[in-house]
């Protein structure tokens, strides 16, 4: 273990605002889209100053092929006689209840583990996540990339088996502790974002999607190819009104019904949905505005409005026809 080189710097009063114990997980899967399924799970706990309080691991059968083997090196065989999640959806969940869900690209595990959840029927104990590659843009870390690799190397933290669920989160949690004893110190507000369990999905795509090159990509979600909108953008929603074909939509955070269902829902009324938010956007759906991400800060910048999902699933009931004339709708 990595001997905490903040402990006599560590400040004397502890944030209030600072959760009371962490979950730091990894997920090793058979791949990225919404169909592919976890094959193993760690989890560290950790109290609210980073200490290791105990860790557990284990397989999971993913009733399909493992995907990539030559990176997780979990093969079919291996596999076969690991529990479903099904199986061991109570433990797991167990040692995420009352903690925050810390992960390195925490949208990717978190919703890999939602996903997993609801197709065995039931909700993960998780409300909020904390992303230690945000938390490392917040601290200004002057890393070359925000690899595991390399945070792990800038707090001296030693990789034994990378890809190997167990060992990266091993890893991460001896790197966690000196960046959340760093932000304590420092004043930073930690990255905190909301989680919210999938009661809504789709086990398969249903747009086909474009290679991504790499294993895990900085977005946990491939591309999706779609084809343009026809419509023009008509420009900004305004409250009390009905939404209007060719309305560019971007989203941010969790959403209850999957999110690639909510944009092939969107795209099916005639709306334009946007990977990015400009000063085109007509509107943003998130149901945490408060959130400090790269589209709600943009939205408070440009005065676009926000509504949350709830309020988008009504409006979407009733999406205006697209009329002559408009913005044409860029990206």
């Amino acid at each position: 273990m990595l001997e905490d080189r903040t402990t006599a710097a560590s400040p004397t009063a502890w944030p209030a605002a600072y959760p009371e114990g962490y979950a730091v997980v990894d997920v090793e899967t058979t791949g990225l889209a919404r169909d592919d399924r976890i094959i193993s799970a760690a989890v560290y706990r950790l109290d609210a100053r980073g200490e290791v309080e105990d860790h557990w691991y284990t397989l999971v059968n993913p009733e399909r092929d493992p995907g990539p083997v030559w990176i997780h090196g979990l093969t079919s065989e291996t596999l076969e006689a690991a529990p479903l999640f099904r199986d061991i959806a109570e433990e797991f969940a167990a040692r995420l209840d009352g903690r925050v869900l810390v992960a390195h690209n925490a949208v990717f595990d978190w919703q890999m583990i939602a996903r997993e959840y609801a197709r065995a029927e039931r909700e993960a104990p998780v409300r909020q996540r904390l992303c230690t590659i945000a938390l490392s843009k917040e601290l200004r870390l002057p890393l070359a990339n925000h690899k595991l690799e390399t945070l792990a190397a800038h707090f001296g933290v030693v990789q034994q088996r990378a890809h190997h669920a167990l060992d990266d989160a091993r890893v991460l949690a001896e790197a966690f502790r000196p960046s959340l004893h760093a932000a304590a110190r420092e004043g930073v507000r930690l990255p905190l974002l909301e989680c919210r369990p999938l009661t809504e999905w789709s086990a398969g795509p249903t747009v086909p999607r474009q290679s991504s090159g790499g294993y895990r990509p900085s977005s946990w979600r491939p591309s999706r190819r779609r084809p343009a909108c026809p419509y023009p953008n008509p420009g900004r929603y305004e409250e009390g009104k009905r939404l209007k074909q060719g309305m560019r939509v971007a989203f941010s955070g969790d959403t209850s019904v999957d999110r690639e269902l909510l944009e092939d829902r969107a795209v099916e009324a005639g709306l334009h949905v946007a990977t990015s938010l400009s000063r085109l956007t007509s509107l943003l759906v998130t149901n945490d505005p408060d959130s400090g991400t790269s589209k709600t800060v943009k939205a408070r910048q440009y005065g676009t409005p926000v509504i949350d999902e709830a309020a988008f699933g009504q409006l979407l009931r009733d999406v205006e026809p697209a009329s002559e004339g408009g913005t044409r709708a860029d990206g």
